[in-house]
């Protein structure tokens, strides 16, 4: 998450409950931390508050349950090799792509107040792709915990990363033992015309070595033309793991007054806010409109207070919220402190946790600088292979090494 500042409700539910539920999981490795270059591609003018919010966030992840001991929490800018990837990966990213990103237009029409013609607002998914997969490891997949309006994200980043291995993994071809084989792959995946007829066994001049001949053409191909051989079966390409989706299904949680609970908006309540100040919030949420007066009959599931209940109330709470609803039984105001009385209830423990490492800041400090060398370990050991795919160095120094020991 960018820091930005404490974190919500809208928050736990529509993510950090989800990370808390997977880091038990033991099919998971689990990566959690504070994009703190992100916050530069929209708020690059005013970084004051970039650290302080880094330590809000780490304490709200801590307090929610996130456990060092099960997951690495980590700040990105401590792991450098995010924006070495991220620079490699905008090597091959085409400049048309970004400009089509829909979030990059939305900004565009709806910031008026922030000067967003910079690249890195332009290049923020390479950033965000490297951010993903560079914790990938061969023949495993990499899955990213998103809802249904992140889909689009994690898909551009699938995009950029089949580019990238395109032009720099490579391929591995089908285990084929008899040389009829290698003619038949040649064949489902489109490559006759470069191969040509010496391909067959039976040709005159047959190749000898069928394998590398493919291998040859596929290098020499442009990435396009690539891209169409490995979809129609040529091989495999293993460099970077390309980043699936792993739907969550978040549960509805409008802000105070209706719209999506954003901190922008100020129609939010943090996980620290005081038992005053929520109640103080919740008394002015919105409601349904058609109920405009107490005699009215209102409608619960239109109702901004009723998605709320469903969070945070028991059972009868929601079947006496619904029935006085409907029939006016009861008022608005009687229903937001029936809720906002269940919202204390739950949001208590939380905030008791947070209080406990609010008072030891330094073990915050920690768990970011633990986390982030962690991070950067496994960080490393994807570099190693991207770098040896992208430049060849470790195999050209083993050239020039058994050449001069020839010579020697």
């Amino acid at each position: 998450m960018r820091p930005t500042g404490r974190l919500h409700i809208g928050h736990y539910f529509g993510a950090l409950q989800n990370w808390v539920r997977l880091q038990s999981d033991p099919e998971y490795d689990c990566f959690y931390f504070i994009a703190d270059w992100h916050a530069l591609t929209s708020d690059y003018a005013d970084t004051s508050g970039i650290a302080k919010n880094t330590v809000e966030i780490v304490t709200d992840y801590l307090a929610v349950g996130l456990d060092p001991q099960k997951s690495v929490i980590f700040q990105q800018s401590l792991v450098p090799e995010h924006a070495e990837l991220h620079l490699l990966l905008s090597m091959v990213t085409p400049l048309s792509w970004l400009e089509r990103v829909p979030t990059y237009k939305e900004a565009f029409e709806n910031v008026k107040d922030k000067d967003l013609h910079t690249y890195g607002f332009l290049g923020y998914p390479c950033l965000q792709t490297a951010d993903i997969v560079i914790y990938s490891k061969k023949h495993t997949e990499v899955s990213v915990p998103v809802g249904e309006d992140q889909v689009s994200h994690v898909e551009f980043s699938r995009q950029i990363v089949r580019r990238f291995n395109l032009a720099y993994a490579d391929i591995e071809l089908p285990e084929i033992v008899d040389d009829a084989g290698w003619a038949g792959l040649a064949t489902s995946a489109g490559m006759m015309s470069d191969v040509g007829p010496r391909i067959y066994p039976l040709a005159p001049d047959s190749y000898e070595d069928k394998k590398s001949v493919l291998l040859q053409a596929y290098k020499r191909a442009p990435l396009d033309l690539r891209a169409s051989y490995v979809a129609n079966g040529l091989g495999t390409l293993d460099l970077l793991a390309e980043p699936q989706v792993m739907l969550t299904k978040t549960p509805r949680i409008p802000g105070l007054d209706g719209r999506k609970m954003s901190k922008s908006y100020g129609n939010a309540i943090t996980l620290s806010e005081p038992d005053d100040e929520i109640r103080k919030k919740t008394k002015v949420m919105v409601t349904d409109p058609a109920r405009r007066r107490r005699s009215d009959p209102g409608n619960p599931d239109v109702c901004p207070v009723y998605d709320w209940h469903k969070l945070f109330s028991p059972k009868e709470t929601l079947d006496w919220a619904a029935q006085g609803c409907r029939t006016a039984g009861i008022g608005c105001i009687e229903c937001k402190a029936k809720m906002a009385d269940h919202l204390i209830e739950w949001i208590a423990p939380i905030r008791e946790r947070r209080l406990e490492y609010e008072k030891h800041p330094a073990r915050v400090l920690e768990i970011i600088d633990e986390g982030s060398k962690t991070a950067r370990t496994h960080a490393q050991e994807t570099m190693v292979r991207v770098r040896e795919a992208v430049f060849g160095w470790e195999k050209k120094r083993k050239e020039i090494s058994g050449g001069a020991a020839n010579a020697g």
